[in-house]
């Protein structure tokens, strides 16, 4: 043997070597230790994430017109509001109440008279159980011209 032949056979550069395949058997404990976590753990829930935040009531008492909108948004962010109009004058008392009924209204929500110039604001995921008699204020109601 020469030099040469030696050389190639200790680098191997010679492609002798012939490649078989192997189909291998897994068991099905093996292939699921190679599973993404998510699929295995199907009936693993996170309470934390189930949990809900509790619900919020908010309370206003306007003293103009201008604070309608951020009492609007927190009918949008589903949270109920309670509305004291008491402070503020009967033309612009109507009209917060106006555009508070189309915020009402836009979320599929409820607007409820509570007292004489108090109103409750729901958004739809609040349910309000129980009524209130009218006849204490509608006297005073045909007075300020409500």
């Amino acid at each position: 043997m020469s030099f040469k032949d030696k050389f190639k056979n200790f680098f191997n550069t010679d492609d002798d070597y012939e490649y078989v395949e192997e189909e291998v058997d897994v068991s099905a404990e093996e292939t699921r230790a190679f599973e993404p976590k998510q699929t295995r753990n199907k009936n693993v829930v996170n309470l934390s994430a189930i949990q809900q935040p509790s619900s919020k009531v908010v309370l206003y008492e306007p003293k103009s017109y201008n604070e309608v909108q951020e009492i609007a948004d927190n009918i949008l962010n589903r949270r109920a509001v309670v509305i004291n109009l008491q402070r503020i004058d009967s033309t612009q008392a109507k009209r917060i109440v106006d555009f508070l009924s189309g915020t009402v209204y836009a979320v599929k929500g409820d607007i409820q008279k509570l007292g004489l110039s108090t109103f409750l604001c729901t958004p739809d995921n609040v349910d309000v159980t129980g009524t209130i008699s009218n006849s204490n204020f509608e006297e005073v109601e045909l007075e300020k011209g409500w």
